[in-house]
């Protein structure tokens, strides 16, 4: 008996509270004064409770008891609950019990699964430090042999020697006092990269940064050794020509999908840029994949038309800091802008046969919606893929159209005799060769090798005025030199690519104003896609105000 864990409460106590303790320990009587009570070893066992539950209990009685009993307590709760063994094969996490769950599996639910077939339980990287967390406040000891090196701070400390604005160090806080979670929203120019390195310098953890193209990688290596003091030994390149794992590893999304399994172990800190992209199938699994704790997603917008974007909650963290274009051209951080909404009119043949064309995709839909018209081709359904081909042909009939090349020319001898510089967003392959054909510009493409895209930045950088013309290669991914004058040609209804088309005009100048010009078809869907991002509050998310249409 005199070894039974024991706690005495000086007083009275209400009776609301001597049933709490009586829920979990026996009334021995009183004596000098104080209530003596003992732990109940069959009452703690049977009902479940957890130690930190009783300790809240007596804190709440005003017990005096000492650490043993508290070393006593976990006994009980461990000799109950025995060993969980958490491994990694590479893929997944498997838990394996001494014991069976039971009505115990109700409080591992959340971020267990249970595979019948092989009798086992499992989960993704991603809820390590949650599930370790878990099973030891029920009472688990953790036999963990996944091993991940996670919470160990940098040898040497990388030390930010830049200087951050106002903004960006509000955003560099915001998340810190979000436990260095969560997404940070920024127009493109506003300075993300800096920020994304300002925030692991204060984590002060090991990094993974995952990256879009190959060029945003070598600009991040870039200016991580221009805003830190970091070694060049310190900064690991993976992509597909070289696979180095440092303290601070860059990586493609294409390459990081293939190799998280190697990658895992090693980063307390998953750092995603363009964050918009992770909600898709195959990069999803670069976040589930990853047991790293603290996390921050960088984007110009993480809105996604497909409703993607909600999955990057549970995935990074919600949107705890965001500015607009508006906010910060305000301010003077970015050019003040306009959007010019133009409207031409197709050719009579054009417009016929779009019309034709609109006619039969309403056939083949039969009022579905797109998105299940897409659904449906993807399952092999020939009248939705046949509506998807009308549907194609339609966008390319006025996204191609006489009218837009003309009014393009018109623009651009307008602002060259201006002497701007001046980006066109052609989206198509061959509408961008027929543009640059008839402007006299640069071209870039997607299939303009690394060598010849690098050459012709350069040149239109150095040049006074100019034009680039470009198909989405352009939207992100490209250090694309300083313009004011952007073309709206051909693309789609999405925000998100609207944003970061804007945010290439951006980056601020002595009296600059950029403008970026929206070239629309009259009686198409282009009309309801200018329309819709109205109805979507575009001016609040983004500052854009349009001007009066033409």
């Amino acid at each position: 008996m005199d070894n039974e864990p024991k706690f005495v409460v000086r007083g009275w106590v209400s009776s609301d509270v001597f049933k709490k303790l009586l829920s979990f320990s026996d009334y021995l009587g009183r004596e000098k004064g104080v209530t003596i009570f003992k732990i109940s070893k069959d009452k703690v066992l049977e009902r479940g409770f957890s130690v930190d539950h009783i300790l809240e209990v007596l804190d709440e009685a005003g017990a005096d008891y000492s650490e043993e009993l508290v070393e006593q307590l976990e006994e009980i709760k461990g000799e109950r609950l025995g060993n969980a063994i958490v491994s990694f094969d590479g893929e997944k996490l498997y838990v394996r019990f001494s014991r069976y769950l039971g009505s115990l599996y109700d409080e591992l639910r959340s971020l267990l699964l249970y595979d019948r077939k092989d009798r086992i339980f499992y989960t993704y990287p991603m809820h390590y430090n949650n599930l370790i967390n878990k099973l030891k406040i029920l009472g688990f000891s953790v036999s963990d042999l996944t091993g991940f090196r996670l919470g160990e701070t940098l040898r040497d400390r990388i030390e930010f020697v830049g200087e951050l604005r106002d903004y960006q160090k509000e955003a560099v806080d915001s998340w810190i006092k979000n436990n260095f979670r969560g997404i940070i929203a920024l127009p493109t120019g506003s300075g993300k990269t800096v920020i994304g390195i300002a925030a692991l310098t204060k984590a002060s953890v090991k990094t993974l940064i995952i990256l879009y193209t190959k060029e945003q990688l070598m600009q991040w290596r870039k200016s991580l050794l221009r805003f830190t003091n970091i070694d060049e030994s310190y900064i690991g390149l993976y992509y597909s020509k070289e696979k180095k794992i440092a303290p601070i590893t860059l990586a493609t999304y294409q390459t990081a999908y293939r190799s998280m399994g190697k990658l895992a172990p090693y980063f307390t800190l998953l750092l995603i840029d363009e964050v918009h992209h992770l909600p898709a199938e195959k990069f999803k699994y670069i976040a589930t994949m990853s047991p790293a704790f603290y996390r921050l997603g960088l984007s110009a917008t993480p809105y996604r038309e497909d409703g993607g974007h909600v999955q990057l909650f549970p995935l990074m963290g919600g949107v705890i800091f965001f500015k607009s274009p508006a906010e910060l051209a305000e301010k003077g951080y970015l050019a003040k802008y306009k959007v010019v909404t133009i409207k031409v009119q197709l050719s009579p043949e054009e417009m016929k046969e779009y019309n034709e064309l609109r006619e039969l995709y309403r056939r083949y839909a039969g009022g579905e919606s797109f998105e299940n018209i897409v659904k449906a081709a993807k399952r092999g359904n020939l009248r939705a893929i046949h509506a998807l081909r009308a549907h194609s042909r339609m966008l390319q009939i006025f996204q191609k159209s006489k009218a837009k090349i003309d009014k393009v020319k018109e623009i651009v001898e307008k602002e060259l005799r201006q002497g701007k510089k001046i980006i066109v967003f052609a989206h198509y392959v061959d509408l961008a060769k027929k543009i640059a054909e008839e402007v006299d510009g640069y071209l870039l493409t997607g299939s303009t090798n690394d060598d010849e895209r690098t050459a012709i930045l350069e040149r239109y950088r150095k040049e006074d005025k100019g034009v680039l013309v470009v198909t989405t290669v352009g939207d992100e991914g490209l250090d694309i030199p300083d313009a004011s004058v952007g073309i709206l040609v051909a693309g789609t209804g999405s925000r998100r690519q609207f944003i970061q088309r804007l945010g290439r005009l951006l980056r601020p100048g002595a009296g600059k104003e950029a403008v970026l010009y929206e070239i629309v078809a009259k009686g198409t869907v282009e009309e309801g896609q200018s329309r819709k991002r109205k109805r979507m509050k575009l001016d609040e998310l983004t500052g854009v105000k349009d001007s009066p249409e033409k």
